[in-house]
């Protein structure tokens, strides 16, 4: 019989490994080879000089030497973080109210399908088309420095996309806009999925709404919370779409917008593939880096012993 068992579980095994055949294959072919080949890439010279390609030719660490001696890099590097960490702060807060509300089944919201759909539809948006509206609202001449004159707050147009500030918050404004609706989704579920008995005797206990929020639905929504951070912040560093619109690629006033998928895009654009390929491990190597910290900061390390 325990052979016969046995014999069983091996054949449904089999069967398990067959159906991760297609996942296995296209990630090999569509991201691990890539991957491959751009750490290749990384340590050759390989770029176009007018009408002459030069190379490829190996110059081992040479590329990585040229990105950092730079100091481009890590302007571009600190104002993608800064433009992240502006539209992701907001983002988690207003989705975790939002989940809050939503997923008290004491509150008796109504509307709640209707509001879930209007909050969640920016995510649903090309970020492009998003783009080019903020740019129609906020040009010189646009609706929004119009109504400001027509109240009196400006006496003549404000240029948002001429300062610094107001350029990077329109980006993390518009990031917020259109990636709230989907981590309150995403919070909601978890917290649906918490056991309503915990909340049940924490009111018995005389809790408040607050020290229930901050003691028992906040430390078991750690796993989601951990989730969105990372994949946020993997986001975050792939900034390219909105900036690249806003500013037409030039990351102005001062570069204080470009990002670092924008400065890749420049290396790529102008077929420099060495360069393109040391930048794209440096973006491999920080997502690692900065993951692993939150990971740390977390306690997902700690053992439960």
């Amino acid at each position: 019989m325990k052979k016969e068992t046995k014999g069983k579980v091996v054949s449904y095994n089999k069967w398990g490994y067959i159906f991760l055949i297609p996942f296995v294959t296209v990630y090999v072919i569509f991201q691990l080879i890539p991957l491959g080949s751009t750490i290749i890439n990384s340590f050759f010279e390989n770029y176009r000089s007018g009408l002459m390609q030069v190379g490829p030719n190996f110059v081992g660490l040479d590329n990585f030497i040229k990105l950092f001696s730079s100091g481009d890099i890590w302007v571009y590097t600190a104002n993608t973080l800064i433009m992240w960490v502006m539209g992701f702060v907001p983002q988690i807060l207003v989705s975790l109210l939002l989940g809050a509300w939503f997923s008290d089944t004491r509150l008796r919201l109504k509307g709640q399908r209707f509001f879930k759909t209007v909050i969640y539809l920016p995510n649903l948006i090309m970020a492009s088309a998003f783009s080019m509206l903020f740019f129609a609202l906020f040009s010189d001449a646009g609706p929004i420095n119009d109504i400001l004159i027509t109240i009196g707050v400006l006496d003549e147009p404000f240029k948002f996309f001429s300062h610094t500030w107001s350029t990077r918050t329109l980006v993390a404004f518009m990031n917020f806009v259109m990636w709230f609706g989907n981590t309150t989704i995403l919070l909601m579920a978890g917290m649906m999925g918490i056991d309503t008995s915990l909340f049940e005797a924490a009111e018995v206990d005389g809790a408040t709404a607050s020290q229930v929020f901050f003691k028992i639905t906040l430390p078991l929504l750690k796993p989601i919370l951990i989730y969105v951070m990372i994949t946020s912040l993997i986001g975050g560093l792939q900034m390219f779409d909105v900036p690249q619109i806003l500013t037409n690629g030039t990351g102005e006033p001062m570069r204080s917008s470009m990002t670092l998928i924008m400065y890749l895009n420049k290396h790529l654009f102008s077929k420099n593939y060495g360069m393109g390929g040391a930048l794209s491990v440096f973006l491999f190597v920080i997502t690692g880096i900065l993951s692993l910290i939150v990971f740390k900061f977390t306690g997902t390390g700690e053992s439960n012993d």
